[in-house]
């Protein structure tokens, strides 16, 4: 049976598009996940990137179905004539640098910040991540599911062993310690909250190779939806726990797989992903800096950069306009999205010479590099900023059927509507921007931002204030003002 990846998208019901493939366990299949995996590899081939013979590396999370989905991948990329190169359990950066080093296209099976019962794959180029211009090409390839291979469940009929592991760990590892030197955490005491995230030993090694003192926090076997965007509370409350209890210089963490950063201050407060976006955009010597509509104005404010781009939100966007950037000859561009994932367009010079671009998001660079600072404390690098704040949450569930109707009353009502739905709180409706959702700056000084999640029955909700309780505070008022609306 022969079936375009589009079609199979169509079938299972599994989202299928730039960042990758994302949906629930029970629908993401062997079936399934060797058809999207033999898709991309067949675009990969029209790109010359893949061939007969070639290699694909691949990594996945700590998800109880992680393991399955790789081996129906790797026996996808052994079909295709490829060679599969498991990375083993490590963070998405690692296998991506490990990848990109080699020249090599790549997957990572997960689900990031997303419930177990939900996972996906990611999929890269041989040289950076797929691309927005990319998701046609892959839809449109001919897949063959001819039958024999999966049973009426869409099982393996035969499991496919996953190959030995090739070590991804110990580059990703030596690139931060050649870049920041061995002794440059000394003297800092640092939590590492671990969870079940698939970088939680590879980030206390390194920040014990940099001279960090490290206690380790929350190791959790049962996989833990930690989202750098929308922090649970339980996480709020055991940091400022943490911090008071063994008085840290910082504590730090990441998602499922480790490619967005959490770090809190001594006071085990979490900073939001954009500010800590602009501490290392500054401290690399950025001069051209990508970040989504969404992330803080403090990044203007500060008039620490040359430029500042907004883009929709998504790497793939913020990759996009670093490529501008760097085609218009600026001497340092990075990018960042307001998860805290931090995207390293140009080389940098480090401790130990040249540090090549990842232009990926990657975790642990913002991290060290605000750990490393010179400044007396993390909450002391945050006072230096702009003080304008953000907070996000979600209305889960929001049904893509809402989220339409939404969006049309939004878009067709303009900022009368707006100062109809949300005047009360936020005063009058100023002005639009629908870069990416729906995000609206009002007389009050504050901003409201809505937008539909792209791999989740969700809306979220993104403010802005002067303040943490008035962002904090215009969020929920939003959110139930949104709800009232929607009869929810």
């Amino acid at each position: 049976m022969t079936l375009t990846v589009k079609d199979l998208m169509a079938e299972c019901g599994v989202a299928f598009g730039t960042s990758g493939a994302r949906g629930l366990v029970s629908a993401m299949t062997d079936r399934v996940c060797y058809g999207y995996t033999a898709g991309f590899l067949g675009f990969m081939a029209e790109q010359g990137e893949f061939a007969r013979g070639g290699k694909v590396a691949l990594a996945g999370d700590l998800r109880p179905s992680s393991p399955r989905i790789l081996a129906a991948c790797a026996r996808a990329v052994r079909d295709m004539g490829g060679e599969p190169v498991f990375c083993g359990y490590v963070p998405t950066p690692a296998m991506a640098l490990y990848a990109f080093s080699r020249g090599m296209p790549s997957l990572m099976v997960t689900g990031s910040h997303i419930p177990a019962d939900r996972n996906g794959i990611k999929f890269y180029r041989s040289a950076g991540e797929v691309l927005k211009e990319d998701e046609a090409g892959m839809s449109r390839q001919v897949v063959d599911l001819a039958g024999g291979k999966f049973d009426d469940q869409g099982m393996l009929v035969v499991p496919e062993p996953l190959p030995d592991v090739s070590d991804a760990e110990n580059p990703y590892v030596q690139r931060y310690i050649d870049h920041f030197g061995a002794g440059a955490l000394s003297g800092k005491r640092v939590g590492v909250y671990q969870h079940s995230a698939v970088g939680r030993d590879v980030l206390a090694r390194l920040l014990i190779a940099l001279g960090a003192e490290v206690t380790l926090l929350g190791r959790s076997e049962v996989f833990v939806p930690v989202d750098t965007e929308a922090i649970r509370p339980e996480d709020v409350a055991l940091a400022r726990g943490w911090a008071a209890e063994h008085g840290f210089d910082a504590i730090v963490s990441t998602d499922g797989d480790s490619d967005r950063p959490l770090i809190a201050d001594e006071a085990g407060n979490w900073l939001r992903g954009d500010v800590l976006g602009i501490l290392c955009a500054s401290a690399v010597g950025a001069t051209s800096v990508a970040t989504p509509v969404s992330s803080n104005t403090a990044v203007e404010l500060s008039g620490r950069f040359g430029k500042v781009l907004r883009t929709r939100i998504g790497s793939p966007y913020v990759i996009a306009a670093m490529g501008d950037e760097l085609a218009a000859g600026s001497a340092c561009v990075v990018g960042y999205e307001a998860n805290g994932g931090f995207l390293l367009g140009s080389d940098i010079t480090g401790h130990g010479g040249t540090t090549v671009a990842l232009p990926t998001r990657d975790a642990v660079l913002p991290m060290l590099e605000v750990l490393a600072s010179k400044a007396p404390s993390v909450s002391a690098q945050l006072a230096d900023l702009p003080q304008r704040f953000t907070y996000s949450d979600r209305i889960v569930p929001f049904p893509p059927e809402a989220s339409k109707r939404l969006f049309g009353q939004l878009a067709e009502g303009g900022t009368a509507f707006q100062t109809g739905l949300f005047g009360a709180f936020a005063g009058d409706a100023q002005s639009i921007d629908q870069t990416d959702g729906v995000r609206t700056h009002f007389a009050g000084g504050g901003v409201i931002h809505l937008r539909g999640s792209g791999n989740a029955p969700e809306l979220r909700c993104y403010t802005e204030g002067s303040s943490e309780a008035e962002a904090v505070g215009l969020n929920a008022d939003a959110v139930k003002a949104v709800k009232a609306l929607m009869g929810l």
